[in-house]
């Protein structure tokens, strides 16, 4: 017998952002956070549920308009303890597709904070992934660096994700370097 246990509600979420052009192209940043059922989430104990899964409880959250802005804030390089007036030296234009988090009133709220720091926000026609300078990365992790398409425990699948993005943008920043490498 195998015991069955329901997938609702257990998953991984994973934003990244990658630099295709300027000092820091070839750069890679990304975050994960899984999510568990929608009753272990609500429990007075939130790390013996995400224990459960094998995970600690800061691995544990979902990926929402609050979590963008902050990513966002994370690509730009504004350091923690930054104030408002905190600003880029160069420019940052960051493309988005046109998920429902990245057009959120969160996000319109600070956009013009954004603005202000020397980072632009543009958005992908509708229905167009091929324009994305990321997708090409998912799709590789997706069906080549992830061999294994089964996990025990949700913990084990963030394990094994973040360990094939954190290899992939070693090589991507890899592969940039030597291309920017004088012959």
């Amino acid at each position: 017998m195998v015991p069955y246990e329901a997938p609702q509600g257990r998953r991984l979420n994973v934003i990244g952002g990658y630099f295709t052009h300027g000092p820091e192209a070839g750069t890679f940043e990304f975050v994960s956070l899984a999510s568990l059922p929608k009753a272990q989430r609500q429990t007075a104990n939130p790390e013996a549920s995400a224990a459960k899964h094998g995970l600690s409880a800061d691995e544990v959250g979902v990926i929402d308009s609050h979590a963008f802005v902050g990513f966002l804030w994370v690509l730009a390089g504004r350091p923690a303890d930054a104030g408002p007036e905190w600003r880029r030296a160069v420019p940052l234009e960051i493309w988005l597709d046109n998920y429902s988090v990245h057009k959120s009133e969160v996000v319109r709220w600070e956009r013009a904070a954004l603005e202000r720091a020397n980072v632009t926000l543009h958005y992908l026609p509708a229905y167009c992934p091929e324009l994305s300078g990321i997708e090409h990365v998912w799709q590789d992790v997706k069906h080549h660096c992830l061999p294994q398409r089964s996990y025990k425990q949700t913990g084990d699948l963030k394990e094994a994700v973040d360990l094939a993005l954190t290899r992939k943008a070693a090589a991507m920043k890899k592969g940039s370097a030597s291309l920017a490498a004088p012959a």
